[in-house]
């Protein structure tokens, strides 16, 4: 089963409201207009893609091990997701993906890193719960993903949304800027430069990792030639 047939059987059932989501049918309009209108906006056409060069960073890993892309990138290619934070059931299904072709990544030589807004402590949960081998750095007021392109701003009716049903991003995040990434995959080659990008404003629609390793594969070929 690839990811994205994982994705789409979860969100049937909780768009079904189907214990134990028990979702009103108001919430999954709200969410259904939030999505429409990011597609609408044409920001992920406007987000990092091949061919640019990535932004550079150094953030802290869910142990606060300092972690940085130019050391990352001297020892090999580099594969990076943004994904939203560890309350979020799509987000929690692309992490256990990944995770299965992590050794598969590394063997190609090449680093895997996640990165979300998310505080130390709920990347450590994040780690923790789905198994992971690689690290989750966390992004403070999502600036690296504003400098990729990919942070948005919540509409204000998801936010009170958000809010009744206790989903507190400012305490997840420990920022009260009610902003979150969109999913963004990437590879960046040791120069710097993007070699693959995927960014989609529907966070229930993400690619399966395993369209990562021909991607690697080539660049590997590359450097031996």
């Amino acid at each position: 089963m690839t990811l994205q047939d994982r994705l789409n059987a979860f969100k049937a059932d909780f768009e079904a409201g189907k214990p134990p989501y028990n979702v009103p049918p108001y919430v999954i309009a709200a969410m259904h207009r939030a999505t429409a209108e990011l597609i609408a906006s044409r920001q992920a056409e406007r987000a990092k893609k091949a061919g640019d060069i990535a932004p550079a960073f150094t953030l802290s890993d869910q142990d606060g091990h300092a972690v940085g892309s130019a050391a990352l990138l001297d020892q090999g290619p580099l594969v990076l997701t943004f994904y939203r934070g560890v309350w979020c059931p799509y987000c929690n299904m692309e992490l256990q993906a990944l995770e299965g072709v992590a050794a598969a990544i590394r063997a190609a030589g090449a680093s895997l890193v996640a990165i979300s807004p998310q505080t130390p402590v709920n990347s450590r949960k994040s780690a923790r719960d789905n198994k992971l081998s690689f690290p989750i750095l966390s992004d403070p007021g999502n600036e690296l993903a504003a400098s990729f392109g990919v942070r948005y701003a919540l509409p204000d009716y998801l936010i009170e949304l958000y809010k009744r049903f206790k989903n507190d991003l400012p305490a997840f995040n420990a920022d009260p800027s009610w902003t979150l990434p969109m999913p963004a995959r990437y590879v960046i080659r040791t120069n710097g430069m993007i070699a693959y990008a995927e960014v989609n404003p529907d966070y229930t629609k993400r690619p399966d990792p395993s369209e990562l390793l021909p991607v690697l594969e080539k660049l590997a070929a590359q450097q031996a030639a």
